[in-house]
């Protein structure tokens, strides 16, 4: 388990377009354009077995329960190799989306190319989009690791959803997300 922190990309920039297949709707292609929320899209970099997604996901799915029906989309991307990682497969990534009950669209990025583009390194890694597609927040969902003893709360994500929702303005302070790294090709 490599402890990876997220790169941080800056504050403001348009998030990169992508159109990947989604393995659980017979892979077919989907769009930021047309998956993307009213009010803001939260961009996720995460695979099926790394200890950190498998530590937050069930809190993932809660709050898109929380959030979807407030403008706020979510999308799932796995960029891992799935030949070294096999578990991270795409007919897997269905299984592991039935078994772990979340709604939320996840793609496969099989090139790579798309997490290059949003600068991911880890696994998860949250980019948050406000209704232009601006980056706004990014970095960590909470204090929560796997083994620290520390409530997976959601915080960090939560109140930069609630000041978007309200048209505040966001923490000048964001903590980068920590996780395994992407498993490059």
């Amino acid at each position: 388990m490599a402890n990876t922190p997220s790169n941080m990309l800056e504050l403001g920039t348009k998030a990169p377009f992508f159109e990947l297949p989604n393995p659980s709707h017979s892979n077919e292609l989907q769009s930021l354009e047309e998956l993307k929320g009213e009010k803001g899209t939260l961009v996720i970099f995460m695979c099926n077995h790394c200890p950190f997604v498998l530590h937050v996901i069930d809190k993932l799915a809660e709050l898109y329960e929380d959030y979807n029906d407030k403008g706020i989309e979510f999308i799932a991307i796995n960029a891992n190799d799935a030949e070294k990682y096999p578990a991270d497969a795409p007919e897997k990534m269905a299984e592991f989306q039935v078994e772990r009950k979340f709604d939320f669209p996840y793609l496969y990025d099989e090139s790579q190319a798309i997490a290059k583009a949003y600068d991911a390194a880890c696994t998860p890694d949250f980019f948050f989009f406000d209704d232009k597609l601006d980056l706004v927040y990014r970095g960590q969902m909470d204090d929560s690791r796997p083994g620290n003893q520390k409530e997976i709360t959601g915080e960090d994500l939560i109140v930069a959803f609630e000041n978007l929702l309200a048209g505040a303005p966001q923490e000048e302070m964001q903590r980068p997300s920590m996780g395994c790294n992407i498993k490059w090709k």
